[in-house]
């Protein structure tokens, strides 16, 4: 015998409630406009410390963390090169020196020879010829004693380069500063041929530091010199550290298409927390009211029954709030100010520090419930 089995669905219908209205608070406080932007913490100034001459690195004074005063040695490159250059014109100026003193001593007899000879001449026992060989070899002498001074001042010259360039060999701090890179190993050959190389980056205060942010070309036009800003970083999520706007940079900065200006943020750090490089999520503060009433942003855009909830309509452009009063929506007109896009400033009137204005609702459905039975 067979036996048929079907499944038959009965819907049990359920009743509408009225909505539930959920509701946020009338507050007091304070209303902050930011713009977020990101950057890295450098120190105020870097110096880069390089070298003029090429060579070895002989001997290596600083290290990373080094703390140094001007003219402070760092590193010592091998001067042996260079010294021997600077001996070499040493000589060559001593010998135009006595080059010069030994035509100094023919200029005198050649003097002594003319004057003798103008004499005998104005007497009439020399001859003319005599006379003029005479002024020629005496004209000679004094123009090789000029000749010999420009050879050593020539010669001075050069070995005052020489002595430059050996100088130059003891690589020295030009600041009061912390060594935050150290570029060169003991052994290594610099050249300086066709771009000075970089040895060391000292920054002169640790202390103080500044935040190089990329703010967008459209938040630029909000930012002045003297903004307050704050700033996290990964080492420290927890903490926000304060600057304050220092400068903006004219220069745009232009990365696939996208522009941005640098603005320099200067905070203390006294503490030595902030390391140079850092990653810092900003928060600039182009406005700011304090002690006023404000409503949740959601209240604003909140219309009975969920018409136009999903809208966004503008905080500014909203000229009402809506509260329960005998268990129903009721509107009430305001007048808006600053947002933060959080809260938005109302001016005082009918609503007051701890009224309740609602923003949003949670309908009360109908439920339907389909459940199968056997019929056999």
């Amino acid at each position: 015998m067979a036996i048929a089995v079907a499944v038959v669905w009965r819907d049990t219908g359920g009743t509408s409630a009225v909505p539930h209205y959920v509701t946020a608070n009338v507050t007091l406080g304070s209303i902050t406009r930011t713009i977020t932007a990101s950057g890295s913490v450098n120190p105020v100034t870097t110096i880069q410390v390089g070298t003029y001459v090429s060579g070895a690195i002989e001997e290596i004074f600083c290290d990373y963390n080094t703390v140094v005063r001007k003219g402070q040695h760092c590193a010592k490159i091998d001067p042996r090169p260079y010294e021997t250059v600077v001996e070499q014109d040493r000589a060559n100026l001593g010998a135009a020196q006595a080059q010069l003193g030994k035509d100094q001593t023919n200029l005198e007899y050649a003097k002594l020879t003319y004057d003798r000879t103008v004499d005998l001449h104005k007497q009439g026992i020399v001859s003319q010829d005599a006379m003029d060989s005479a002024t020629s070899a005496y004209n000679q002498a004094r123009a090789q004693v000029d000749v010999d001074t420009s050879s050593i001042a020539q010669h001075e010259a050069a070995l005052h380069a020489a002595e430059v360039n050996l100088a130059y060999t003891d690589i020295v701090s030009p600041v009061d500063g912390t060594v935050i890179s150290r570029n060169v190993t003991m052994g290594q050959t610099v050249a300086a041929s066709f771009q000075t190389p970089t040895l060391f980056l000292i920054a002169t205060d640790l202390t103080e530091m500044q935040v190089d942010t990329n703010v967008a070309e459209g938040d630029i036009g909000g930012i002045s010199v003297g903004n307050d800003a704050t700033f996290t970083v990964e080492a420290f999520p927890k903490r926000a550290f304060q600057g304050r706007v220092t400068s903006i940079r004219q220069a745009p900065q232009t990365v696939q298409n996208v522009v941005t200006y640098d603005v320099v943020i200067s905070v203390p750090n006294q503490e030595l927390l902030l390391k140079p490089g850092m990653t810092a999520t900003v928060r600039i503060v182009i406005d700011r009211r304090d002690n006023v009433l404000r409503v949740p942003a959601a209240a604003l855009r909140y219309v009975p029954g969920g018409l136009g909830a999903g809208a966004a309509r503008p905080a500014a452009q909203a000229t009402q709030v809506w509260i329960v009063r005998d268990g129903r929506a009721t509107a009430l007109p305001i007048k808006t100010g600053l947002d933060d896009d959080t809260n938005v400033e109302i001016a005082p009137g009918d609503l007051k520090a701890g009224d309740q204005v609602i923003t949003s609702e949670q309908p009360a459905n109908a439920t339907k419930s389909r459940m199968p039975f056997l019929r056999l």
